[in-house]
C-alpha cells in the first residue's frame, strides 16, 4: 500500500509473505491513512494493479479498492502490474539498447511476461508463456533484455546463457512502482467504471479439486 502526492511517495507499507493479502490490505490502508493523517475524504483517486497475477490476490485487492471508491465517491484507476513492474525495474546505465521483461510466476515453466522498451511502451502484449530456448529469441537477437520478477528465477537456467540475457535478481515488487503511471492516468482522466471493472486474470480460474475423502 502505498500513499503519494505530487509524484512524492508519502507513506508505504508492504509485505513479502505470499497469500496475506486477507489478512494485512485493510489494515495497511489504515496504517498509511493514520500515518498521514489525512481523512479518506482526501484522496483524489484510488489506484489497484488490476493484473496479471494470482486470482485471489486480485479479487481481494480489486474488491478493496472498489468499496473504497463507492465509499469516499472518487475515481478508480488500474494498472497493469507487468507495466508498474518494469516502471521500477530500469536498468542504471545500459550499453546496449535494452528492453523490460518482467515476469510473474504460473505453473511449471509458465510466466505471464510482456516486453517493454526504455518509456515503458508495449514493445509486445501481455501473454501467458511456456519458455524454452527459443523464447524471445528475435528480441535477443536485437537488444539487452532484462529479465525480472518472481518467474524469471525459473526461466534463468534456459535463458541465461544468451550474451543478450540480464537478469535482475534482486527486483522487489512494490506499490511504488505504480505512482507516476497512475498520476498519469489521474491526468488524462483515464478512470474505470466502478461498477463493472473486474481484474485481468490473463488466464480462467479453475478451482481445484479437493482430495480429502467424503468431499464432493
Amino acid at each position: 500500500m502505498a500513499l503519494s502526492a505530487n509524484g512524492i511517495l508519502l507513506q508505504l507499507r508492504e509485505s513479502s509473505e505470499k497469500n496475506s493479502h486477507s489478512a494485512t490490505v485493510t489494515l495497511f490502508i489504515d496504517e498509511v491513512m493514520k500515518s498521514a493523517g489525512l481523512a479518506y475524504k482526501a484522496l483524489d483517486a484510488v489506484a489497484i494493479s488490476k493484473g496479471p497475477g494470482s486470482y485471489t490476490g486480485l479479487r481481494i485487492g480489486v474488491s478493496t479498492a472498489k468499496g473504497i471508491c463507492y465509499a469516499i465517491d472518487k475515481p478508480l484507476i488500474a494498472i497493469s502490474t507487468l507495466q508498474s513492474m518494469a516502471a521500477g525495474a530500469k536498468p542504471g546505465e545500459p550499453s546496449h539498447p535494452y528492453l523490460l521483461c518482467p515476469m510473474i510466476d504460473a505453473r511449471r515453466m509458465e510466466v505471464y511476461t510482456a516486453l517493454y522498451d526504455p518509456d515503458l511502451v508495449p514493445a509486445r502484449d501481455t501473454r501467458a508463456e511456456i519458455i524454452d530456448e527459443s523464447s524471445f529469441a528475435e528480441e535477443l537477437k536485437q537488444h539487452q533484455v532484462w529479465f525480472f520478477g518472481d518467474g524469471a528465477a525459473k526461466c534463468k537456467p534456459v535463458l541465461g546463457n544468451h550474451p543478450n540475457a540480464r537478469f535482475l535478481d534482486d527486483f522487489q515488487l512494490s506499490a511504488a512502482n505504480m505512482i507516476k503511471l497512475a498520476e498519469d492516468k489521474y491526468a488524462r482522466s483515464e478512470f474505470e467504471d466502478v461498477v463493472y471493472f473486474e481484474p485481468y486474470y490473463l488466464k480462467d480460474f479453475i478451482p481445484g479439486i479437493s482430495k480429502v475423502k467424503g468431499l464432493k
